[in-house]
């Protein structure tokens, strides 16, 4: 079976901003690395938030639509620091990003509608991270039938809607759910 080519021009800047990083480079050694190709260290000027995506910040953490979502609503959650492994985070920290999971959660619950969620941190390159340098959780909200016959048959998944409406109607009802 040939698969079918999408049109995705946002992938561009994706590829085009990837630092590229040698497969056999330790934890310890990524974690080493400056910031530079770090598109959530670029996140840091809170004037350019909803050019970024970026939903909402707290005290140690920040809270961002994935540009490259694997469904609709799919939010990274990562500490503000540059940060590679658990072990380098603090308890506040630690207690902060769960906090705000559990924030996230209840938001999309209530704007989406969301009937369950995939959430997930992947540890290193070898374990999937496409940054690993600086840790973040993945929130993919479901519903159930979200899985059509477009991955199946066309090897396409369908997101249907835009990152702007979506990050609209975060921030709308953001005050809506209790701080962490």
């Amino acid at each position: 079976m040939s698969h079918q080519q999408l049109w995705a021009p946002w992938r561009l800047n994706y590829i085009t901003n990837a630092v590229e990083k040698d497969p056999k480079e330790t934890a310890a050694k990524v974690s080493e690395l400056p910031p530079v190709g770090c598109f959530l260290c670029r996140y840091r000027d809170e004037t350019r938030d909803a050019e970024n995506y970026v939903v909402d910040r707290s005290e140690h953490s920040l809270i961002v639509l994935n540009r490259f979502p694997y469904n609709n609503g799919h939010l990274l959650i990562a500490p503000r620091e540059h940060k590679a492994t658990l072990a380098e985070l603090s308890d506040a920290e630690l207690l902060d990003l769960q906090k705000q999971i559990r924030r996230m959660v209840a938001l999309m619950t209530l704007v989406m509608g969301a009937e369950g969620f995939n959430v997930g941190l992947n540890l290193g390159r070898v374990a999937g991270a496409g940054l690993p340098g600086h840790l973040h959780w993945h929130i993919v909200p479901r519903w159930n039938g979200d899985v059509n016959f477009m991955p199946i048959i066309a090897d396409t998944k369908v997101i249907p809607q835009s990152l702007d409406a979506l990050y609209q109607l975060l921030k709308a009802d953001l005050h809506n759910v209790a701080e962490a």
